[in-house]
């Protein structure tokens, strides 16, 4: 597998395995079109040999505040690493902007990414109501100190 910078080419890939993914909550081609092209953002790709997509990962920072926009990984790849190895490239990166903390949200039914985040050093510190729409799902809101990452 391959960590990449993600470009404006791989949108419509972006965009496909978004909608693939997160069905009801998919970002439409143009909010990721926007994502991809937006200022203070990083957008990474994860590719196999074959140069197929098969995850993808944003960030954006804004003076000491990072917040990871998206994480999405293929089903037949969950669990391997990928996940967590997006994740560090983004806190990196954000590290390297200057960001002292980062922030998510993710979803409260999906225990599978809150775990891989606490592991990587977030922790819970609310919740939004009913913030993914349709289903009402609630979202948790993370945050990690940078300084506390080792």
């Amino acid at each position: 597998m391959i960590l990449r910078d993600a470009t404006l080419g791989d949108l419509d890939e972006i965009a496909e395995l978004e909608r693939t993914l997160f069905q009801s909550d998919a970002w439409s081609r143009e909010m990721v079109r926007d994502e991809l092209a937006g200022e203070h953002r990083r957008y990474i790709v994860l590719t196999d040999d074959g140069g197929v997509l098969r995850g993808y990962a944003g960030l954006l920072v804004l003076g000491s505040d990072g917040d990871i926009q998206t994480i999405a990984v293929t089903p037949e790849l969950r669990g391997a690493g990928h996940g967590r190895a997006l994740m560090n490239e983004l806190l990196d990166e954000a590290a390297r902007r200057g960001a002292t903390q980062v922030f998510l949200e993710v979803r409260a039914d999906n225990p599978a990414a809150r775990g891989l985040y606490a592991s990587l050093g977030f922790t819970e510190i609310g919740v939004r109501p009913r913030y993914y729409q349709p289903e009402g799902v609630d979202a948790i809101v993370m945050l990690l100190r940078l300084k506390e990452r080792q």
